[in-house]
């Protein structure tokens, strides 16, 4: 196992809007929330959880069809970025060469976006 499975991640215009609503409809409480306008909520800051990240421009997914393809990733919750990296590219992932102190952005082999993440 390289990680842990941390978060479902929704892009959407209004990350307030969306944490009420699925905090209400699945008995979740917030669990992370920071001045960029992510939120986290969950059962508790050790468990899997769902996300939602504020996206510019955002434009809503259109089901069914793909013109705008539904819009979500997954966080992979590992204790070294380095060693986790090293294994998700063995296993076929590609770099996108981008992220932050705490997460770096990958493609899967069929090319959906996956973040590996440190807390």
């Amino acid at each position: 196992m390289i990680g842990s499975w941390h978060a479902v991640v929704i892009d959407c215009e209004d990350t307030e809007i969306m944490a009420d609503f699925y905090e209400q409809m699945l008995g979740m409480v917030r669990v992370q929330h920071d001045d960029d306008g992510w939120i986290t909520i969950g059962d508790a800051p050790d468990r899997p959880a769902v996300a939602f990240q504020r996206v510019e421009n955002y434009q809503p997914p259109e089901w069914p069809g793909q013109t705008h393809p539904q819009q979500a990733h997954l966080d992979v919750r590992v204790d070294d970025l380095d060693i986790a990296e090293e294994a998700v590219l063995k296993l076929g992932a590609t770099s996108m060469n981008t992220g932050g102190q705490n997460y770096r952005v990958y493609l899967d082999p069929q090319r959906h976006p996956f973040c590996l993440v440190t807390w």
